[in-house]
């Protein structure tokens, strides 16, 4: 609420002057200020709640009238309040083990600045990559211990090579398939609130124990009344609850460590994070996405997305065929032991070719393919699950349609035309701090590289790169972006870069024999109006 009144609200370079003081060892109260301005900041993530106090002391207001008054809602008023009442410790029990975790790893930070000028220059780097893996550990563990959203910030941070240390991605990778389930009585109470139901009135059968548990909901295999086998993803209840606390608390541990990250488009980036949480909790956004991608799909050979069953999916709750099959890295996996190649070839191929088709094509991609969200069917087609972060190119009038933009981006770099790439780059909204294109020319080129080499090998098969040449590379880029950062990203390559760097890491440990250019120049030679 404005009440015209100055803003008090502390400067963020103001904020953490006592943390700067502190390890520039100006400080002369042994850190206590260095600790407050932490405490301090800390209070912004109560903003949401403080109003929502101010609405819990208006309810218990207008419970004490309805009781003076001997109302007949009054019972159902005081239930209210007694449910809103009961949500506030757990709030603030996570607000404190949450915010004291992320208070210990900013001060550890902010503290480094001191001791490292204290530790040999050979030993400075082996003892930095200690600190960000300790550092790591203490997020991954309160990430475990919260589960919801703060799980799902972890998960999307681990897929960030070019945002944390590689410490910090080594750590949180194995946030990717742990999640504790919910107990069969909260997922009940969710299927029956949101379609009035009983259970056995919706499905014939139902597992209680889930197929799958994730951050933000479960699945369990169910029948229906008809004999179709479904699969029903059920969101974790009181998401709603915490998940602003958790994304600002995101926001102050990213502020709070900033001085150490590459040097980029940090609100950008953030920005797409919280809006990556907040989509996944839209399951009618997710059903919408679902539909549209099984229809879309169905016409890239071995390739499926299962079809959402429109009567038994609301905002909490999406219903969908449930298609049989297994892990897609188990099945590479087992290929590989087995010696038989070419089902990892195969299978490979059409992974590439699906997000060729999506990118290019259709303007919208499933943006989160880690293997959880890959399987291969009994008849071997590749099968995409979980649309909940989909995203979408779309138009808008200073760089026109955007899928255009990096079609020509990919054609411009098979050929190696760095001026239309750079040309390209600046109309799609991407901007160095010089004006200089050179950095994004080197970005693009990281990422583009080995797309572009294995096309020209054509059936000889692609050669992907090691972990010790990605690391060179990472390096160079890591150089290039101090010498002149990137100031602006757009939010869409920000996910297109998650997904086509997911991929190069399945090629880099499978080394499939792919023919690229033969999946790639179907859609390069397509007519331009299919790119417009």
């Amino acid at each position: 609420m404005a009440h015209g009144n100055k803003d008090l609200t502390p400067r963020t370079e103001d904020r953490w002057q006592a943390l700067h003081d502190f390890a520039d060892e100006r400080s002369t109260d042994g850190g206590l200020r260095a600790w407050m301005a932490i405490l301090d900041a800390s209070i912004t993530t109560l903003e949401k709640a403080a109003w929502q106090g101010r609405a819990l002391a208006e309810q218990t207001r207008t419970a004490w009238r309805l009781v003076e008054s001997g109302a007949s809602d009054m019972a159902t008023e005081c239930q209210q309040l007694a449910a809103e009442v009961g949500r506030w410790p757990a709030r603030l029990k996570r607000l404190g083990i949450t915010g004291w975790m992320l208070t210990k790893v900013a001060a550890s930070y902010r503290f480094w600045g001191t001791r490292s000028a204290f530790i040999p220059m050979a030993q400075r780097d082996a003892a930095l990559q200690t600190l960000h893996r300790k550092n790591a550990r203490r997020f991954r563990d309160t990430s475990l211990k919260q589960g919801g959203a703060f799980l799902k910030i972890g998960q999307l941070l681990s897929t960030r090579p070019d945002l944390l240390p590689q410490a910090w991605v080594d750590e949180l990778a194995v946030l990717q398939d742990q999640a504790a389930p919910e107990s069969f009585e909260q997922v009940r109470a969710v299927l029956e609130a949101d379609f009035g139901k009983p259970l056995a009135e919706l499905f014939a059968e139902f597992d209680a124990e889930p197929l799958a548990c994730a951050s933000i909901g479960q699945v369990h295999r169910a029948r229906l009344h008809d004999g179709r086998d479904v699969a029903v993803k059920v969101q974790r209840p009181g998401l709603a609850d915490i998940i602003e606390m958790d994304l600002a608390l995101l926001r102050i541990f990213l502020d709070s460590v900033s001085s150490l990250l590459p040097p980029t488009d940090m609100p950008t980036i953030v920005g797409e994070i919280e809006r990556s949480v907040r989509d996944e909790l839209d399951y009618i956004s997710e059903t919408r996405m679902t539909r549209i991608m099984h229809h879309e799909l169905a016409c890239v050979p071995g390739v499926r997305a299962p079809e959402p069953v429109q009567a038994l999916c609301s905002a909490r709750v999406m219903t969908s065929e449930f298609i049989h099959g297994r892990k897609f890295t188990t099945v590479l996996d087992e290929a590989r032991a087995a010696g038989d190649s070419a089902t990892v070839d195969r299978l490979l191929y059409r992974l590439l070719d699906v997000y060729f088709h999506q990118v290019l094509r259709l303007g919208m991609f499933q943006a989160d393919p880690h293997p959880g969200n890959l399987l291969v069917s009994e008849d071997g087609d590749l099968v995409l699950l979980d649309f909940g972060c989909t995203a979408l190119f779309g138009h808008d009038p200073v760089s026109g349609n955007r899928r255009a933009g990096y079609f020509r981006v990919l054609q411009a770099a098979i050929i190696g035309d760095s001026d239309t790439i750079a040309t390209q780059l600046a109309a799609l909204g991407f901007v160095t701090r010089s004006g200089n294109p050179a950095t994004l020319l080197a970005f693009s080129e990281a990422l583009l590289k080995q797309f572009r080499d294995a096309a020209l090998r054509g059936a000889d098969g692609a050669e992907w790169p090691s972990a010790e040449m990605l690391a060179a590379t990472a390096r160079e880029l890591l150089q290039q972006a101090s010498d002149d950062p990137v100031d602006t990203l757009p939010a869409d390559f920000i996910l297109l870069a998650r997904v086509f760097g997911s991929l190069s890491g399945l090629f880099m440990h499978y080394q499939p024999r792919l023919d690229v250019a033969r999946c790639l120049l179907p859609y390069l030679m397509a007519p331009e109006e299919q790119a417009a």
